[in-house]
């Protein structure tokens, strides 16, 4: 390894503590990612099961920043929760939006509906199509459902209503 690199993975490996210390303090917050890029600048990124409040963003950075000496590594910081467009990455994601409408791509297909359960291993999606009827003319109105395990999930987003 580089000994330039060295610095930077020694401050990664800091900071991953001190977020592991930070977030224990707020069981309802994890973390999406963090990243520490060459010229020091670390970004996390938070999410909560009720949500990330501004004071939480704070908390949290203040628990990084005011553990690491400024003397040893100039580092910028910025902490910021993940938005409600951004991809889902992490299961307890989908368990605090449960009612809520999804769209999520998997390796065979789209689908839109909405998220209506949520466990370790997957989620179950709902929704109604209109469909031919079997016999006669016209269509009627079908319910659809679809469980998809999290492996199978490329990307899931919240659809969001305006």
């Amino acid at each position: 390894m580089s000994p330039l690199l060295l610095p930077n993975v020694m401050l990664k490996e800091k900071v991953k503590i001190l977020l592991k210390e930070a977030l224990s303090q707020d069981e309802s917050l994890f973390l999406i990612d963090y990243s520490v890029g060459a010229d020091n600048s670390i970004h996390v990124v938070l999410d909560g099961d009720e949500g990330v409040s501004v004071q939480d963003c704070i908390r949290v950075s203040r628990a990084i920043e005011h553990k690491l000496d400024r003397e040893e590594e100039d580092f910028s910081l910025t902490v910021t929760s993940a938005g409600a467009a951004a991809p889902m990455v992490d299961p307890r994601q989908y368990k605090k939006n449960i009612g809520r409408k999804l769209k999520v791509q998997t390796s065979e297909d789209v689908y839109e509906g909405n998220l209506t359960g949520a466990d370790d291993k997957g989620i179950i999606l709902e929704w109604k199509v209109r469909e031919p009827k079997p016999i006669g003319k016209g269509k009627t109105t079908v319910q659809k459902k679809k469980e998809i395990i999290f492996s199978d999930i490329k990307e899931a987003k919240v659809v969001l209503k305006f």
